[in-house]
């Protein structure tokens, strides 16, 4: 997918216009099980094209989803970052992001449990009739297992930022999953080339329609603002690669 200098450029006015952004949306609190969470949704600017869920990283739903969320309203989409963790549930340390991001790993029916209290939560705050589920790092991860689970109604796609590619033992992806859209640091060493390879072969074999973009010298978490591994032109890129992606799955 090639996008013309003009289109990036103004793609990186968008991104960097969003790292300013003041919160346009509100905490929600609603349940999952027996646990509490507290996410956050930011209505679309103007009548909703459609509705983006987002799943944060390991480090929990933090100001970062938060501002993604915001940059999803202003393209005229009604956006809601999930909590998967629970509210008040803010891992700080290495060591606590690597717990919680194992306790769901390890209890894929629980990952799942979660991701469809958020997709419920978020029908009930917006109109619109279709969604996309897309997600960083962790969230990547997790919006591939929803993908994978065949239980979301009215996904019209998913989308990984920098996210985990492998598909556990004893799980595929159903024939009729919605097209996905991959975007992958060339420089990352968290998440493999091979695993990349190993993604396409798979949904080859499932006959899953897909998109890989795999970004020069971008390392892992590529996108995040004011970290050192943020790259803006890799950032901008799969900014636009997005939002190209939320117009054609949303306005069908």
């Amino acid at each position: 997918m090639t996008r013309p200098f003009a289109t990036l450029s103004a793609t990186a006015i968008v991104l960097a216009a969003g790292t300013a952004l003041a919160g346009a949306g509100e905490t929600v609190t609603y349940r999952a099980g027996d646990l509490e969470m507290e996410g956050y949704f930011a209505k679309a600017e103007g009548e909703a094209k459609g509705a983006v869920m987002l799943i944060h990283d390991w480090d929990g739903l933090d100001d970062y989803e938060k501002k993604r969320a915001d940059m999803v309203a202003a393209l005229g989409y009604d956006a809601f970052a999930v909590d998967l963790y629970g509210k008040g549930n803010r891992p700080e340390t290495m060591e606590a992001r690597q717990a919680e991001t194992k306790k769901l790993y390890g209890d894929r029916p629980l990952m799942r449990e979660r991701l469809m209290a958020g997709m419920s939560q978020m029908s009930e705050m917006s109109g619109a009739g279709k969604a996309v589920v897309a997600g960083y790092c962790f969230g990547g991860a997790a919006a591939l297992e929803l993908a994978r689970s065949g239980e979301a109604e009215a996904v019209a796609g998913y989308v990984s930022f920098h996210g985990g590619l492998d598909t556990p033992e004893g799980q595929s992806y159903p024939e009729n999953t919605p097209p996905l859209l991959i975007a992958h640091g060339g420089a990352d060493t968290s998440v493999t080339m091979a695993a990349v390879a190993g993604l396409s072969e798979e949904l080859e074999a499932a006959k899953v329609p897909y998109e890989i973009e795999v970004y020069s010298g971008a390392p892992h978490a590529f996108t995040v603002f004011g970290s050192d591994r943020y790259r803006e032109e890799a950032d901008a890129k799969s900014w636009a690669s997005f939002e190209t992606f939320l117009g054609e799955r949303l306005a069908m």
